[in-house]
């Protein structure tokens, strides 16, 4: 029974996808960004909602940008559940593009992109963030740089908000967390880090009790002064103590 029930999420979860693939190749050169950012958000809690995922939204998110969000992280369902909270731009790895329907979806939200292994390139990107954000852009990154084990933070690479002070823009950050709906203890059932296979997370996140997915907004700052890698440090910091709430 339990692998019928995750077959059947499966096949919901993948009609959704494709719903999804097909909109964002067909309707979205007619809509406006606003329109696209707004079937993006739905569509992430719809697909929350398919997975059997609450969401769940403490303190105030961004109403409009410009603004940098800076988030801990933790699992794959990471980006999908920071859309169903509010409709961000990321930035990410420049192969996600190539991937097969997951480089349409980093597309249609808006995604920005980064050869990681090139500082030339992360010199490009942190130009282009700062031109997004004194646009009014909101965007979002995870200076972990990479998944953790939802236990302790990692170091936050501090290049990136290099265009937060270049814009002049506040930076806001955001703990992440999943729990058990029914004990509100953290749940590692979404976990993927180290060896751990995606086919064995998302095995473990479907048969799993049910899940909440647990966002906490921190209040939005800005540099005041304060050079990339201090103010890394400093939300690093914040992010640990949203984690708490």
């Amino acid at each position: 029974m339990k692998l019928l029930k995750v077959l059947w999420t499966l096949l919901r979860a993948f009609r959704h996808a494709l719903v999804g693939y097909w909109t964002i190749k067909t309707r979205f050169p007619q809509l406006t960004q606003a329109d696209q950012e707004g079937r993006v958000n739905v569509w992430a809690r719809q697909m929350l909602q398919i997975v059997g995922i609450e969401l769940v939204v403490r303190g105030t998110p961004p109403a409009a940008g410009p603004m940098l969000l800076v988030a801990n992280h933790i699992s794959w369902l990471d980006i999908l559940v920071m859309h169903a909270a509010r409709h961000c731009r990321f930035v990410s790895k420049s192969d996600v593009k190539a991937w097969p329907m997951v480089g349409t979806f980093a597309d249609g939200s808006g995604t920005l992109y980064v050869e990681r292994e090139s500082r030339r390139d992360a010199h490009r990107v942190v130009g282009q963030m700062a031109e997004r954000l004194t646009a009014g852009d909101i965007l979002a990154v995870f200076p972990e740089g990479t998944t953790g084990d939802g236990v302790t933070l990692l170091h936050f690479h501090a290049n990136l908000i290099q265009a937060a002070i270049e814009a002049g823009v506040p930076v806001q950050p955001v703990g992440l967390k999943f729990t058990d709906a029914a004990t509100g203890t953290t749940s590692f059932a979404p976990s993927y880090v180290g060896d751990e296979t995606l086919v064995g997370s998302i095995w473990r996140t479907l048969t799993a009790p049910p899940l909440k997915a647990v966002v906490v907004f921190g209040a939005a700052q800005l540099a005041d002064g304060r050079n990339r890698r201090v103010w890394a440090q400093a939300l690093r910091d914040n992010i640990e103590q949203l984690r708490l709430l």
